[in-house]
């Protein structure tokens, strides 16, 4: 079986397959039909120049020959606008289906892939590589079928009325064949440097512009967006490197395709030949008629071809990224299990990103239903990675992670979500209404549970102040504060309704009065459910049920706050180290040696 040149994008094409074989199947007829008016028109010169008595041009026949080349347009204008219409609905079908592929891949990707990317490349994949194949599909291939059979048709048609004369139009055009043929030789390992470059320049503008505000005060000249000018100037210089190596081939080619070099190529070889006798008057205008309309077609085959290699590139690395492998999604489906006090179990659990280095070691941990439990440690102990595994946002390279008793690994996607949330330092709204921001917890919700959970996360009333109040658009007509923004996001985690919640440095990032209102939406969220906070502030969890103390990746204390400073081990020092002055923080000045502090 012959391999598909677009192995990316195969399962796809064959859902349109059949749209898209109609759509070339009427530019190939619209092709034919464009090729008639031509031949009547050479048609009437041949008649017209035929001497007497060897069926010259009479009143009928030149009726006959314009109305078919009038019929021949006409079909010509029908099944192109067919064409265009089946082959832009095929592309239509192939971009949702790809789209939603790669939607779907993404979603099972675990968070360690996006860490070793960034969102320029991302983006590439769904949405740049998928718009090469849009241009393919619906302009590039309705484009190169017509400039394949146009020109076929009336090669063949001049070799059967002029003969060997018709080398005369055919030399310029193959000789601007070969040249262009040498400037696309490398095309394809070019796609491949042109991706990778482009690839890099999108990530360094993703990132300038993501640390705009810490270029403007610490560019220091320049320095702090070096990467970006590197990537920049990196893609001006292959693309200068390519040029250069093309531009010479490519300009001969042009010109050798052009009407007016097979013009000048037609008139002195044509009339060389009718000084000799070995061509006609009448065969020379057929070619002076055809022979210039070839010359397009022939840069369009060019193109197409070129445009051929672009969607092959782009169907390889959508493929690439189709092919990646994401969490194991379970066969056979657990059974639901029971919402009702559900308790959460990390079972010698051992994980590492790179799969070099644990971050975590043999960490077992229970979660009783209802409770609270104080995930805290030193900076790189493990504590986000941790409750991002009962997320399931990577797979645990030993132990278990339980959910009421059930392995997450043995849950479906839905069935995770719906009895574990979360609330995260990185406020994540999309741009879209405050409302669908909301109700993407539950996406069935009505206007009213949606109100009532942004009431207990105290921001319905700062909601109802926005120009269009809950339809407003985050990021347009919604600016909301950083605090006003977690609050919609706790909102959310209310109206999912999950029996188990986790919290990740939901409040690090705000003032202190955002932080109060956040606290208390937080203590309308926790209300019996069973939770995971992240805490770097310990005085933020001291009243928890249960406070674990991370260090190194391993469990190195457990219990309730007066416990663990009774113990004096690390949490205790921990708490030392946080109950510095904020005055001794600031000049440096060590805590207990001012007036008053000793002892």
């Amino acid at each position: 079986m012959r391999r598909s040149r677009f192995p990316g994008a195969l399962p796809a094409l064959a859902a349109v397959r059949d749209r898209l074989a109609a759509g070339v199947a009427c530019q190939v007829g619209a092709a034919l039909a464009g090729a008639v008016p031509m031949i009547a028109v050479v048609e009437l010169a041949r008649r017209a120049l035929a001497p007497p008595g060897a069926g010259g041009l009479d009143g009928p026949t030149a009726g006959w020959l314009v109305a078919t080349a009038g019929a021949a347009l006409l079909i010509r204008v029908g099944l192109t606008a067919a064409a265009t219409y089946l082959t832009h609905l095929a592309d239509t079908a192939l971009q949702l289906r790809l789209r939603r592929d790669l939607a779907a891949r993404l979603g099972l990707l675990p968070l360690a892939w996006f860490g070793r990317r960034n969102s320029g490349s991302v983006k590439r994949a769904v949405v740049d590589d998928v718009g090469a194949l849009h241009h393919l599909v619906a302009h590039a291939l309705p484009n190169l079928v017509t400039a394949l059979v146009t020109p076929v048709v009336l090669v063949v048609y001049l070799l059967a009325t002029t003969g060997a004369v018709t080398m005369l139009a055919l030399v310029p055009l193959g000789a601007g064949y070969l040249l262009h043929r040498r400037a696309m030789r490398d095309v394809a390992a070019r796609m491949g440097e042109y991706g990778e470059a482009s690839r890099r320049l999108d990530a360094a503008a993703v990132e300038f512009v993501q640390g705009i505000s810490v270029v403007k005060v610490f560019g220091g000249g320049g320095r702090a967006h070096h990467r970006f000018r590197d990537a920049t100037g990196a893609y001006a210089t292959f693309l200068a490197r390519w040029t250069s190596g093309v531009t010479p081939w490519m300009v001969g080619s042009q010109l050798l395709y052009s009407a007016p070099v097979v013009l000048l190529a037609l008139l002195s070889g044509g009339t060389v030949l009718l000084g000799l006798g070995m061509a006609g008057l009448a065969e020379l205008v057929a070619l002076v008629i055809v022979a210039p309309g070839l010359a397009a077609p022939a840069l369009t085959i060019g193109y197409g071809m070129q445009d051929l290699a672009s969607g092959r590139a782009a169907a390889g690395r959508i493929a690439e990224l189709l092919a990646t492998p994401g969490l194991p999604q379970p066969t056979a489906p657990a059974p639901d299990p029971d919402r009702d006090a559900v308790a959460v179990e990390f079972d010698g659990v051992t994980f590492s990103h790179d799969g070099t280095r644990d971050v975590l070691r043999d960490v077992s941990l229970r979660l009783e239903p209802r409770t609270v439990t104080a995930l805290v440690g030193p900076s790189g102990s493990g504590k986000s990675t941790l409750a991002s595994l009962l997320a399931r946002f990577a797979d645990v390279d030993r132990g278990a992670v339980r959910v009421a008793g059930t392995d997450i690994r043995e849950l479906t996607t839905t069935q995770l979500y719906s009895l574990v949330g979360f609330v995260f330092q990185d406020v994540g709204l999309l741009r879209d209404t405050v409302e669908e921001n909301i109700r993407l917890g539950r996406p069935g919700a009505t206007r009213a549970q949606v109100r009532a959970a942004a009431t207990a996360a105290a921001v319905d009333e700062r909601i109802a102040r926005l120009p269009q109040g809950y339809g407003s658009v985050v990021g347009a007509t919604a600016m909301l504060s950083t605090g006003e923004a977690q609050r919609v996001t706790i909102a959310r985690a209310l109206l999912a309704d999950t029996p188990v919640v986790v919290l990740d440095e939901a409040t690090t990032a705000v003032d202190p009065e955002a932080e109060a209102e956040i606290q208390d939406a937080l203590a309308e969220l926790v209300a019996g459910r069973t939770v995971l906070v992240v805490a770097h502030r310990l005085a933020s969890v001291v009243d928890v049920d249960q406070i674990v103390v991370l260090d190194g990746g391993a469990v190195v204390e457990r219990g309730r706050h007066d416990e663990l400073l009774a113990a004096d081990g690390r949490y205790a020092a921990l708490w030392r180290a946080q109950q510095v002055p904020a005055t001794a923080a600031v000049t440096g000045e060590p805590a207990g040696t001012r007036a008053g502090e000793g002892g």
